[in-house]
C-alpha cells in the first residue's frame, strides 16, 4: 500500500518542487533575463522595420509582468544600448523611447475650457489679479453689456478686473452654477453665475458669460468674453407693450428706420448734447440736493444708533 502511494505521489512532488524552484529563480534573476532578451532583440533585429520593433518591444510579456521600477531600469539600459549602436538605429531608438517610456511617465492632460474658467473665477474670488493676467490673451476682447464700451487688450481688461475685485470687497464671491463646453474643436465655454455674500445670494446679481479661448503653449487663455448681467429693473408686460410700439413705428417708417440704424451713433451723440445743454442745468441741482440730503439722513441715523447703543450699555451696567 505504501509503495502504491509513493508511486503516485513522487511525480507530483517533483513537479511542485520544479515549479517552486523556477519561480524563485525567476524572482531573483528576472531583471537579468529581461535584459538578455532586450539585448538579443536589439542586436539581432536591426534591419527590421522600426515600427514593427516598437510594437514587439512595447507588448513584450516581460514588460507586462515586471513592476514599474524594473521596467524603468530595463528602459534605461535599452536606451544606452541604442545610443552605442550608432545612427543606423536612431529611428528605432526614438520609437522605443516613445513606446516604452510613455506608460511609466506622468503625463498631465491638456487643460479643458471648463477647468480654465473655474480657475479664472477662483482667481477673482481670491483677488489674485497677477494670476488673472495669465488667463488673458494679449488681444483679449472683454464685452460687459453693463458698460457702454467694451474693454480691448490685456492691459485694459486687467485694469477692469482689478477694479472689479476691489469693488467686491472681502466677503463677496462669484458662485458658478453651471459650465457648458462647445465641441472638441471649438474652445468655447458658457457659464451661469451669481454673487454671494457669506454664502447668501445677493439680489439682482445673476448673470451668464460666454468665453472663447485660444491655446498658448500648454495653457488656454481667454480671447473673447461676453457678459450678460441681470437687470434690477423688470418692466414685465410694459416691455412687451413698448416693444410692440417700437416695432410698429419701424414698420410704418422703414426709410427713417434704416437711416436710424445707419447713423445711430450720431443720433445718440445729438441726444446727449441736448441732454447736457437743456436738462443738466435743471436736473443736476435737484440730483445734488437729494444726494446731500441722503448723506445728512445717513449721518443722522448713524448718530441715533450710536446714542441708543450707549444708552443700552449704560442701563445694563447700572443694573448689574
Amino acid at each position: 500500500m505504501r509503495k502504491c502511494v509513493l508511486k503516485y505521489l513522487i511525480p507530483y512532488v517533483s513537479v511542485s518542487t520544479s515549479y517552486i524552484w523556477f519561480f524563485s529563480f525567476y524572482q531573483r534573476n528576472k531583471v537579468t533575463i529581461a535584459l538578455y532578451i532586450s539585448c538579443r532583440h536589439v542586436l539581432t533585429t536591426s534591419t527590421i522595420d522600426s515600427h514593427t520593433m516598437a510594437i514587439r518591444m512595447s507588448f513584450s510579456a516581460f514588460g507586462i509582468c515586471l513592476s514599474t521600477s524594473y521596467k524603468q531600469e530595463i528602459n534605461k539600459n535599452r536606451m544606452l544600448l541604442h545610443m552605442k549602436s550608432g545612427n543606423v538605429k536612431q529611428r528605432y531608438k526614438t520609437r522605443i523611447m516613445t513606446s516604452m517610456m510613455i506608460c511609466d511617465s506622468d503625463i498631465t492632460p491638456d487643460p479643458t475650457p471648463s477647468e480654465t474658467i473655474k480657475e479664472f473665477y477662483k482667481c477673482i474670488n481670491e483677488k489674485n489679479v497677477k494670476r488673472l493676467e495669465n488667463y488673458l490673451a494679449e488681444d483679449c476682447f472683454f464685452e460687459d453689456y453693463s458698460f457702454p464700451k467694451p474693454f480691448s487688450g490685456k492691459k485694459e481688461v486687467s485694469r477692469f478686473l482689478k477694479q472689479l475685485t476691489a469693488g467686491m470687497g472681502t466677503n463677496v464671491e462669484f458662485r458658478v452654477s453651471h459650465i457648458y463646453e462647445g465641441d472638441d474643436d471649438d474652445l468655447i465655454a458658457g457659464v451661469n453665475w451669481h454673487l454671494e455674500w457669506k454664502n447668501k445670494q445677493v439680489p439682482f446679481t445673476r448673470g451668464c458669460s460666454l468665453y472663447r479661448l485660444t491655446r498658448e503653449g500648454e495653457r488656454l487663455t481667454i480671447r473673447n468674453a461676453q457678459v450678460f448681467v441681470e437687470s434690477p429693473i423688470k418692466p414685465g408686460d410694459l416691455f412687451l407693450v413698448l416693444l410692440k410700439i417700437v416695432t410698429s413705428l419701424f414698420d410704418a417708417f422703414p426709410e427713417a428706420t434704416e437711416w436710424f440704424f445707419r447713423s445711430q451713433k450720431m443720433v445718440v451723440q445729438v441726444l446727449l448734447k441736448i441732454y447736457s445743454i437743456f436738462l443738466v442745468p435743471f436736473i443736476s441741482p435737484i440730483v445734488s440736493f437729494y444726494v446731500n440730503l441722503g448723506k445728512v439722513i445717513v449721518q443722522f441715523v448713524s448718530i441715533a444708533l450710536k446714542i441708543l447703543e450707549w444708552c443700552y450699555r449704560f442701563f445694563t451696567t447700572t443694573e448689574n
